[in-house]
Parts: structure tokens; C-alpha cells; sequence
């Protein structure tokens, strides 16, 4: 696949997951603990997707969602939040501030992988309608 993921988790159970799925299926994943990390990462990095928990030391998902956008090199990215707020409200939020998708945790390892290839399709699909 030659995909590379950029997962910003602190939490090292979570990251261990993910990055066992998605590596299992052929994606490149580069990670960081927290926020302002995660923006030098995705800068440096050009990541074909970004994976952002919400609950993030220094620096919540929020504000990093919509730093990230603030980058045109970035602005193509999908940024999907991986979160477990899961409250009324909580998924408006995130994408509100940038996000492009949204998983709650835990996440389904039967159905996790799937979910990201297509938050990435969406959006290479809007961006061959609307370059």
C-alpha cells in the first residue's frame, strides 16, 4: 500500500493497536505523544492521513485539528479523530475544528482498517472533483 499514517496518541495501548492493524495491511505509521509533536511530525512528514485522539496532553485535538489545517501543505490531509468522546456534541466538535472523520473508541479491530481507507477515499474522491 506505501500509505503513511500519522497516529497521535499518548496513550501506548491504543497506539500498540492501531499501529498492529494498520502495518498488518500495509500502511507506513509514524506516530506522536502529543499535539505539538504531532503538528512538526505532519509537516515534516506529509502523512497520507493523520489519526488524532482528542484527549492529548498540552495541546487537546482540537487545537490541533485546527493548527494542522491551518497549513496549506496539510490542508489536503484527512485528519481523522479517534477518540472515546462519544458524547451529544463531542463529534460536531472535532470536525468543527478540522477533523475530516471520526471513530469512537475502543475501536473495532474487524472494522478499523476499512473505516480509515475510506475517510481516505472520501476525501481523494472530493479532491479529484474539486482540485
Amino acid at each position: 500500500m506505501n500509505q503513511t499514517l500519522l497516529i497521535i496518541e499518548d496513550n501506548p495501548q491504543n497506539l500498540y493497536m492501531m499501529r498492529f492493524l494498520l502495518e498488518k495491511n500495509g500502511f507506513r505509521v509514524i506516530s506522536a505523544e502529543n499535539g505539538m509533536d504531532g503538528i512538526q511530525m505532519a509537516l515534516e512528514n506529509r502523512p497520507d492521513a493523520i489519526l488524532l485522539d482528542i484527549q492529548l496532553p498540552e495541546m487537546d485535538g482540537y487545537a490541533v485539528a485546527s493548527a494542522l489545517t491551518k497549513h496549506d501543505a496539510l490542508k489536503p490531509t484527512p485528519i481523522i479523530a479517534v477518540t472515546s468522546y462519544a458524547m451529544v456534541g463531542d463529534r460536531e466538535r472535532i470536525l468543527a475544528a478540522g477533523a475530516t472523520g471520526y471513530i469512537e473508541k475502543p475501536i473495532n479491530p474487524d472494522t478499523f482498517v476499512a473505516e480509515i481507507i475510506g475517510y481516505m477515499s472520501n476525501v481523494t474522491c472530493h479532491q479529484e472533483i474539486d482540485p
